[in-house]
């Protein structure tokens, strides 16, 4: 048990890495001082430009994927049902709340959540990530595209093992906690004040995300 216990502890400490503050840091900024102050890959983007944010976002989506694919097997556990998925939810709280910057001013758990699922489940992660792409690249609403693709992802994996399953449940829990992190850009998407992602990758410090 002992052994268990490690192993979702070492998955939380790696969700807990905080890729955007360094990436800002490295650039001279705080990102929890400029755009939205979220430690995402949207306020990365807006900030410091589209390499930068893609970076982190490829990051924070590795921090959710590893854990789920390597941890469990270290200890001779399967990667899917239930530690694969420990693993992977304590990787998402880790970013969200990460234990290095004591627990406040994570991100919103959507990159992260990504690589866990592409590593659980990749068909429906991909539905989902698709969904994402055609949502932000019609209305460029990001906060949006991620709501759509929290939506979908219960809904492919619904489909896909044609009965309500433990990893169903989880996911659809998963894609609660989206909506629950991104309860101001639903507020703001309802007023119509929310920003939409400009059409090019100019830094800037302006914007929420």
């Amino acid at each position: 048990m002992l052994a268990q216990a490690a192993t979702l502890l070492a998955a939380y400490m790696i969700g807990s890495f905080p890729t955007a503050y360094l990436v800002g840091k490295a650039n001279g900024v705080d990102l929890r001082t400029v755009g939205s102050g979220n430690l995402g890959a949207t306020n990365v983007f807006r900030t410091l430009g589209w390499k930068w944010g893609l970076l982190v976002y490829v990051v924070d989506g590795l921090k959710g994927a590893l854990p789920v694919l390597l941890l469990p097997a270290a200890i001779g556990m399967a990667s899917g049902w239930p530690w694969g998925v420990g693993c992977g939810l304590l990787a998402i709280l880790g970013h969200v709340r990460p234990v290095f910057l004591m627990g406040k001013g994570g991100g919103k758990g959507v990159a992260t959540a990504s690589g866990v699922f592409i590593a659980l489940t990749p068909i429906p992660a991909l539905c989902a990530i698709g969904g994402f792409v055609i949502v932000v690249a019609t209305t460029r609403y990001v906060s949006l595209g991620s709501l759509v693709g929290a939506v979908v992802l219960p809904v492919a994996l619904l489909l896909q093992q044609r009965a309500i399953t433990p990893l169903v449940i989880v996911s659809a829990v998963v894609g609660a906690f989206v909506f629950w992190t991104h309860r101001e850009n639903i507020g703001r998407l309802r007023r119509g004040e929310e920003r939409r992602v400009e059409r090019t990758s100019s830094p800037s410090a302006g914007g929420r995300a």
